[in-house]
């Protein structure tokens, strides 16, 4: 038999203050295409981090462990002092500039093309754009443009978490080609137009105005699907919710479905001694059925929809842990597209983020944003989603 060709070597490097969103959907989109992808921690001594937004991720090994890997694309995801604390690492610096002398792909978002490959001199004479109010810190040797996701050579460079999606598909395509770019975007549920404006699908309309400071519940178990967790996350909590994640296996740790490693805030048991204002279950699979198989949490949300208090749940999630349990009766909803045929009710399942009362549903990875800002737009208002999806390069 021919022996099939060897994995295409990918690191990810990460410090404090990375923009973990950045980091789960680089790590997530190439480990779906097949790439070994090695996270590492710069942080000296440290496999944990506190990236931005007060999600803890725990790096595959230390940086210092790959010194010696010849890797075919090295990506830097942003977020400050993430970006700065790259620039600083000399060990960082010499990996990426042996790499890039041997011809090969690199690639960084948001702030780290200008703060840290910028600095670095690996940017000089190429077009490149970053996160916009990085603009003025390119070196002057570089053509600023202002794409959402821009290739030059071998190099490639983005915005901000919101064009991370379609920029780790390009980078899929810089590796492997169009034909599997397009195989690992297609179950993603990218948005047609990136870059347009988003809107919910709206029934049953109730005000969700809970006051300044929401508080809500995330749990996550081994198989979540990361990027969806991470974009909730993040963007509530850039938002000013109070958002708590919590675990459903025996560790604070969890392994994603991808094997992005994060930390929750509490267990289980200890999250559910308090009341939420809104429940919200990221998909995965593996997730899902945790969340399904999970009784504590299964009959607490049940006491939450009795209330008629907020709840929601995107990918897998509708489909596997609501609808078995009767927590779509009556609502419509929608899931992971390959999951429409578990609904009850398929009317609404097109759309993108359905809110039907005091329920959200949403599709898959490529509208976990569009669904984490349809809940802003529900709790504060529209302004303030505008405002957020103008900050993340979303619109």
């Amino acid at each position: 038999m021919a022996s099939s060709p060897a994995p295409k070597k990918v690191l990810v490097p990460i410090a404090n203050g990375t923009e973990p969103m950045e980091a789960a959907i680089i790590v997530d989109v190439l480990r779906r295409a097949g790439a070994q992808v090695s996270v590492a921690s710069v942080e000296p001594a440290a496999a944990q981090v506190a990236a931005a937004w007060g999600v803890r991720l725990v790096a595959d090994a230390l940086l210092g462990d790959l010194a010696e890997t010849d890797f075919d694309l090295i990506s830097l995801p942003g977020g400050m002092p993430g970006a700065s604390t790259f620039r600083d690492c000399k060990l960082l610096e010499n990996m990426v500039k042996k790499h890039v002398d041997k011809g090969k792909l690199y690639a960084a978002i948001c702030a780290s093309p200008a703060v840290a490959l910028g600095a670095w001199g690996l940017l000089n004479g190429l077009k490149a754009t970053c996160y916009p109010s990085f603009m003025d810190k390119l070196p002057s040797e570089v053509k600023a443009v202002e794409s959402r996701v821009q290739i030059d050579g071998k190099c490639v460079t983005s915005r901000g978490p919101g064009t991370t999606m379609e920029y780790s598909v390009v980078l899929v395509e810089q590796l492997y080609g169009k034909e599997k770019a397009d195989e690992v975007a297609g179950p993603m549920v990218m948005r047609p137009q990136h870059g347009a404006e988003f809107s919910m699908k709206e029934l049953n309309s109730t005000s969700w105005n809970v006051g300044e400071n929401p508080q809500i519940l995330v749990p996550i178990a081994n198989g979540t699907e990361e990027m969806e967790a991470i974009m909730i996350i993040d963007i509530l909590r850039r938002a000013k919710a109070n958002v708590v994640v919590a675990s459903l296996e025996g560790t604070l740790e969890i392994v994603a479905s991808r094997n992005v490693k994060m930390v929750a805030d509490v267990l289980l048991g200890d999250a559910l001694k308090q009341q939420y204002d809104l429940i919200l279950l990221p998909g995965g699979l593996g997730g899902a059925q945790a969340y399904a198989k999970s009784d504590e949490l299964i009959g607490f949300i049940k006491k939450q929809a009795e209330a008629n208090k907020l709840y929601g749940a995107i990918c897998a999630s509708p489909a596997i842990a609501l609808e078995p349990h009767g927590l779509l009766k009556g609502k419509k909803a929608t899931s992971y597209p390959a999951m429409w045929n578990k609904l009850a009710d398929q009317s609404e399942c097109k759309n993108r983020v359905v809110v039907d009362g005091n329920l959200i549903t949403s599709q898959g990875p490529g509208t976990s944003m569009e669904f984490s800002l349809a809940v802003v737009e529900k709790l504060f208002g529209r302004e303030r989603a505008l405002e957020l999806a103008k900050t993340m390069v979303f619109v």
